[in-house]
């Protein structure tokens, strides 16, 4: 049925999700993926799979559990993804292996979780308050390759850092509200 392009000129990964969210009209599923190239959409299907078998509400597509082409994910994304999911075990008693960017949420969960965050720390919100409410969730391999053109965050040392305490920051947060 193809796509629905939303322009959203303010700047922020988590405010490009917000706005398409608000551009939604009663879907039953919501899938969240980057536009860079670097995942796979055709692995859609198994990513929705769980939530369809009514065994998962929201499903992360792990990039850890798949094949990565070699360079997608460079060290520092690595070890703060280690870093992070380490955290949310310890804190949120959830096991995840990964904060991907691929993945689905019933609607109705994902309007429960009250989305606040406009930038990079999306993501981990979400996987927080998901932990936090209970809410079922299940990860699936998901293959990851390269991304078109370059990040500006993980590309630099200073997006690198103010992504790091952002989602560090995000973790302990809600930690705290318990």
């Amino acid at each position: 049925r193809g796509a629905t392009v939303v322009a959203e000129p303010r700047r922020g990964y988590g405010q490009a999700c917000l706005s398409g969210m608000a551009a939604l009209d009663r879907p039953d599923i919501v899938v969240f993926l980057d536009g860079d190239f670097s995942d796979y959409p055709e692995e859609l299907p198994a990513l929705v799979a769980p939530i369809l078998a009514g065994e998962a509400e929201m499903v992360i597509g792990s990039r850890v559990l798949g094949k990565r082409e070699r360079g997608a994910l460079q060290p520092q994304q690595r070890f703060g993804n280690g870093l992070a999911t380490w955290l949310i075990r310890r804190l949120f008693n959830v096991s995840f292996t990964d904060l991907g960017p691929f993945r689905a949420i019933l609607h109705a969960t994902l309007l429960q979780l009250e989305m606040e965050d406009r930038d990079f720390g999306w993501t981990v919100e979400m996987q927080v308050k998901a932990a936090r409410m209970g809410v079922r969730a299940a990860e699936v391999p998901v293959r990851y390759r390269r991304r078109v053109g370059s990040s500006k965050i993980s590309g630099t040392l200073s997006g690198t850092v103010r992504a790091g305490y952002k989602i560090l920051w995000t973790i302990f947060r809600h930690a705290r509200r318990g």
